[in-house]
């Protein structure tokens, strides 16, 4: 699908990436209550969770540095907030406000094991690594 709003501009492999992901996405610019400083976010809508959580979709939001893809996304953000269907918690969890929606933030990082690799990571790959951290939430780990 086509992305609804694109106030900046991803790498051409990135975009042709999102185009074929079948789901709605949004490039937005996110000035911040004192406007003198804005965020990049990719907004992912309706990404499908695995079985577990509360829900089987939610918005996806990704953090996208000035300088990618020379610096690593971090983190993913979650629309409505995810738990666990059998009431187990989910640790390193904090609330954020992304474009004046609610998001939920996990706070999971690349390891030395696995470092981001300017040329070779971007946004496949690291949605890759969301849904590896989502499927380990589950496992209890």
């Amino acid at each position: 699908m086509k992305a609804a709003a694109t106030e900046f501009r991803l790498p051409a492999e990135d975009e042709s990436y999102l185009e074929g992901l079948g789901i709605d996405w949004e490039m937005r610019v996110d000035k911040g209550p004192s406007q003198n400083q804005s965020t990049n976010w990719l907004i992912l809508h309706n990404w499908k969770l695995p079985n577990g959580y509360n829900v089987a979709e939610a918005n996806l939001a990704l953090r996208i540095p000035g300088n990618y893809s020379d610096a690593q996304i971090d983190m993913v953000y979650f629309n409505p907030s995810l738990s666990r269907a059998d009431g187990k918690a989910i640790g390193a969890l904090s609330a954020i406000k992304i474009l004046t929606e609610d998001y939920q933030q996990w706070s999971r990082h690349r390891t030395g094991q696995n470092p981001w690799l300017p040329g070779i990571d971007n946004i496949a790959s690291h949605l890759a690594a969301v849904d590896h951290w989502l499927r380990r939430e589950l496992e209890g780990r």
